[in-house]
């Protein structure tokens, strides 16, 4: 009796071991919530934008979503229709925790981490089209990785539509600005420049996440 008890301990717990395996092995394989990431100038990116909240975009030139400042309702307006769109000045000295879109073990970059990114002494960029989505291509000077964003669009703060697709690429960061309380920072690129500025925290930019 005592033999058939202990049997049926140790099946239970190889069982459970095996489904925490599986598990692990899942979540590290599942390429909607898992991205291995690029390091570019020492900070470690994901490959792809933020879709759903807590899901990568399918691919590197993939749009994802588009999302307002500390905010985590995701956006898509392909036909720039508003409908939906909340005006109202988002709230907030950092891009809180609970309102963060982005996957387990990532989150919006800071200011200085687009600057790392915008450093032209150790990363080169230039504007692509992969696969037919023109977007701005970084390249690490030292290790050679790269790193692309989809020249996506942003929506208008004030009515939600779509502007500047296939023109321009922004992404929000999580700092503030110091001075005018209804705006962050953002970096944004064209087919001539790449460069950081502060917008309207009501408008709707995608997120490229960096590891927590």
């Amino acid at each position: 009796m005592k033999n058939r008890f202990l049997l049926f301990i140790l099946f239970t717990l190889g069982l459970t071991l095996s489904l925490f395996a599986f598990c692990d092995i899942f979540k590290k394989t599942n390429p909607a919530t898992y991205d291995k990431g690029v390091v570019i100038n020492g900070v470690r990116w994901a490959t792809r934008n933020v879709d759903e909240p807590g899901t990568f975009a399918q691919k590197p030139e993939s749009a994802g979503k588009f999302y307002q400042w500390n905010r985590k309702k995701a956006y898509f307006i392909p036909k720039g229709d508003g409908t939906d769109w909340n005006d109202t000045i988002p709230e907030g000295k950092k891009w809180k925790k609970p309102n963060d879109p982005s996957p387990k073990d990532w989150r919006v970059p800071t200011l200085d981490e687009i600057k790392s990114l915008l450093d032209e002494e150790k990363v080169s960029s230039k504007w692509i089209a992969k696969n037919g989505v023109k977007g701005r291509k970084f390249t690490d000077r030292e290790s050679g990785n790269t790193l692309f964003l989809p020249a996506v669009g942003c929506l208008y703060f004030a009515f939600g539509t779509l502007d500047h697709a296939n023109i321009r690429a922004s992404y929000w960061t999580s700092t503030p600005h110091e001075k005018h309380e209804g705006c962050a920072y953002y970096c944004y690129s064209f087919d001539y420049l790449a460069h950081w500025h502060y917008e309207h925290r009501c408008s709707g930019h995608n997120i490229r996440c960096v590891a927590e």
